[in-house]
């Protein structure tokens, strides 16, 4: 019997909404539930968020600096804290994800980097957590935990530790020496829909105050959808032109040092992923996510090569078999 399903439906009865049809709006990595409920001709999205695994007031919270900003996000339209339930307005269905294409890929990105832009300019507040190293740390360290050692059932010696720390280390250095800015943390085409106006910006619960390069990855390394090196790096390029026109970044940096800190906060990026993709499989019994770790690896895979100070990871990487280990997974399907 789904308790909190029961629980939900009194809610929403004591909002008014008693002839309704609801059904499941999208599956999450985390704990939380969407419903969409269909209700005299229009629709909303209500949040299931069990208030002992998941914490309503980030979203609210970072829903209004959201709103803020200028972007386009869901209006909170009722909500019980205590239960863990929130009405939200519906963007609807369209994720970036499965519309993307060669023929539309230079114009949806350009929206995204439009919205991207527009919320990296607004002031952070005071309240926003701060990207530290503890936690890009935190995270990398999700590698070697749910991976490495779960994952692929390896024990690794304190030599081989040493590698993984100071590798670590030197990822978050440059992650810390660029500018500061809003960042959603999940900036990708599952959290992005097609919609007026363009984008729909959906689970940002998680944003904190770190560097700037961190959602452009998060966007155009995407986990879930592969595009050519070339084009990824003039997108980025772009994206510095922009960036320096308005002040995010400073004039004096060259786009070679902006690619770096891109790059290599891509590695930080993707190598948490890997982690958090195995812990799901293991931790949370959702299977799914392994099939996006080769994606996610390869980029990590093929970005070490070109950086002198990570050949000892690259290295112990190797003889971990890790890239072999990658090819025996059927990765989900990528456009390019």
């Amino acid at each position: 019997m789904d308790t909190r399903l029961q629980q939900l439906e009194q809610w929403l009865a004591t909002q008014g909404y008693h002839h309704y049809r609801l059904e499941p709006a999208s599956a999450d990595a985390s704990f939380r539930r969407y419903f969409r409920i269909q209700h005299d001709g229009q629709s909303f999205i209500v949040m299931d968020a069990p208030p002992e695994k998941e914490d309503t007031a980030p979203f609210i919270r970072v829903a209004g600096l959201m709103s803020a900003a200028g972007l386009h996000v869901p209006r909170i339209m009722a909500q019980d804290i205590e239960q863990g339930f929130l009405q939200l307005s519906d963007l609807g269905t369209r994720l970036y994800l499965p519309a993307l294409n060669e023929n539309n890929v230079d114009a949806l990105y350009g929206a995204a980097l439009e919205a991207l832009l527009q919320l990296q300019q607004h002031p952070a507040p005071g309240w926003l957590p701060d990207y530290d190293r503890d936690l890009l740390l935190q995270e990398m360290q999700l590698f070697s935990d749910w991976y490495l050692q779960r994952h692929l059932g390896l024990e690794l010696d304190a030599q081989q530790q040493a590698i993984l720390k100071e590798s670590f280390e030197y990822l978050a250095d440059v992650a810390l020496e660029q500018p500061r800015v809003i960042v959603h943390r999940d900036y990708h085409s599952r959290n992005l829909l097609l919609s007026e106006p363009n984008p729909g910006v959906i689970d940002f619960q998680d944003t904190v105050h770190g560097p700037v390069s961190y959602d452009l990855v998060s966007l155009l390394r995407d986990c879930y959808i592969a595009w050519p090196r070339p084009r990824i790096e003039q997108w980025v390029r772009d994206y510095l032109q922009r960036a320096q026109q308005i002040g995010i970044v400073e004039s004096g940096v060259s786009p070679d040092q902006f690619l770096r800190w891109f790059d290599l906060m891509g590695l930080q990026r993707h190598l948490k992923a890997s982690g958090i993709f195995a812990r799901l499989n293991y931790r949370d019994a959702k299977p799914g996510y392994l099939a996006d770790i080769p994606r996610t690896l390869g980029y990590v895979l093929q970005i070490m090569d070109d950086y002198a100070e990570l050949s000892g990871f690259a290295e112990l990487l190797q003889s971990l078999d890790v890239p072999r280990r990658l090819d025996q997974i059927t990765p989900r399907s990528v456009l390019a």
